[in-house]
């Protein structure tokens, strides 16, 4: 499926092909909630890298997350990519260099109608905030770190590729 997005003030502007555009997943994590999740989570797609063409390159700004482990003193960056724009500050999409195949825009930022999730995965719970309440429907799974299943597993468990 072809994903168009952009950031609120229109400066940045995407496009990307996904086979796996059901916005199922939601991340509680610190990272997620303060750089892009209002409502206590954010949710991102997976999208084929290769196929990621941006308008407006130069008013795109990236930033690594600052980490630091349980039991650690130290704190390292995080080799993840966050896409924002630098004018309005819309997040955008996330890129990791492990996985170059891959990016991950925010459902936020895509204008395309995406498909309903027939369930949803909430993800990184340990880490959520204490005000944040956890809408899980029955079919819903929860994890307090990761899930085993990828983006793609799951799409595929549901007969959802495209």
């Amino acid at each position: 499926m072809k994903l168009k997005g952009s950031c609120h003030c229109g400066a940045v502007r995407f496009s990307l092909e996904s086979a796996t555009p059901y916005p199922y997943q939601r991340c509680y994590c610190s990272i997620c909630r303060k750089t892009q999740g209002g409502g206590g989570y954010t949710i991102n797609i997976g999208g084929d890298a290769g196929t990621l063409k941006v308008t407006g390159r130069d008013d795109v700004s990236v930033y690594h997350a600052k980490l630091k482990r349980k039991g650690e003193r130290r704190v390292h960056t995080s080799t993840a990519q966050r896409h924002f724009c630098r004018r309005c500050g819309s997040a955008l999409w996330l890129f990791s260099p492990e996985w170059p195949e891959l990016v991950h825009p925010f459902a936020s930022a895509i204008d395309t109608p995406l498909p309903t999730p027939p369930e949803h995965t909430h993800l990184l719970l340990a880490y959520k905030a204490p005000w944040v309440e956890v809408k899980a429907g029955r079919k819903d799974q929860q994890f307090a770190e990761f899930p085993h299943e990828s983006l793609a597993d799951w799409h595929e468990r549901l007969g959802l590729l495209t």
